[in-house]
């Protein structure tokens, strides 16, 4: 599918650019937080099958892809929650539905922990700021997201090496794609600004910390078992304390199950926002 119209919405003082495609219940899909990420590229396998029911709404967030990249200072879930909120008071969205891969995941899971009226259902894709009870950390993929525009700076051997580690079958990973994600990711302000710092531990909250079990939501947890940046463990804490939740893991699938496990993803997905998995 070609990309969409693009479009702009002004949250606060700054712009934020997104995607709108398809029809229904508002559907908003954010992306993961490694370098050269947007909306359009961590979910073009999915709109086409997800649009048939859903109005998607595909936001950058604030720092990455054409949205604005002031400096951000504080935790970064509650900053992109803030946003994402933000772009659908812009729309006269109300009420959502939510989809959210790693960073996009935890930020999905701070809006539900601050703002739960305006979340719908919630599906959250290996959801960054959980504990890792038995996988060492920080993982190799974190240390890959810290170090990448450190040192040196940001290389196309290192997104290279990076894009390797999300995903299980390298062979996934195709020349265009890399380019891209590098030229995304080595955008003059970028580089001077990167969103998640440089060479340091991500800004980000403990969420695994915040009242995860005042999460009514019906919720959607799935995993890639050989994840390599945000271990598969991480789902116990959630599985144990969010009253609604329930899990799928992806066997031979890494960090970007809507990607490798695109056909898989999608009707899953349909299926859960549908209400066709509840308790009968």
């Amino acid at each position: 599918m070609e990309t969409p119209e693009s479009h702009f919405a002004t949250v606060g003082e700054h712009k934020i650019h997104y995607h709108v495609v398809g029809s229904g219940e508002p559907l908003v899909l954010l992306h993961g937080g490694g370098p050269g990420a947007s909306g359009w590229s961590n979910y073009s396998r999915n709109v086409d099958a997800l649009s048939r029911d859903f109005q998607l709404i595909i936001p950058d967030l604030i720092g990455y892809g054409r949205s604005d990249r002031p400096h951000l200072a504080g935790p970064r879930f509650g900053i992109y929650a803030k946003y994402v909120l933000g772009l659908l008071d812009s729309l006269g969205v109300k009420r959502a539905h939510v989809v959210g891969n790693s960073l996009g995941g935890g930020t999905a899971i701070k809006m539900a922990l601050d703002a739960p009226e305006r979340l719908g259902r919630l599906v959250l894709m290996g959801p960054a700021g959980l504990l890792a009870p038995s996988t060492p950390t920080p993982t190799v993929g974190t240390r890959q997201i810290m170090e990448f525009y450190s040192g040196e700076g940001p290389t196309r051997e290192k997104l290279r090496t990076f894009l390797q580690t999300m995903i299980y079958d390298s062979s996934f990973l195709t020349e265009e794609l890399l380019d891209q994600r590098f030229a995304a990711a080595t955008q003059p302000d970028l580089v001077a600004n990167p969103p998640l710092g440089r060479g340091g531990p991500p800004p980000i909250e403990a969420l695994w910390k915040e009242n995860l079990a005042g999460i009514q939501n019906e919720t959607l947890i799935l995993w890639g078992r050989e994840d390599r940046v945000n271990p598969m463990d991480m789902h116990l804490i959630l599985l144990a304390q969010v009253p609604n939740a329930q899990f799928t893991v992806f066997t031979q699938c890494g960090h970007w199950v809507q990607w490798e496990r695109a056909k898989a993803f999608n009707s899953l997905v349909a299926s859960f926002l549908r209400g066709e998995m509840d308790r009968n």
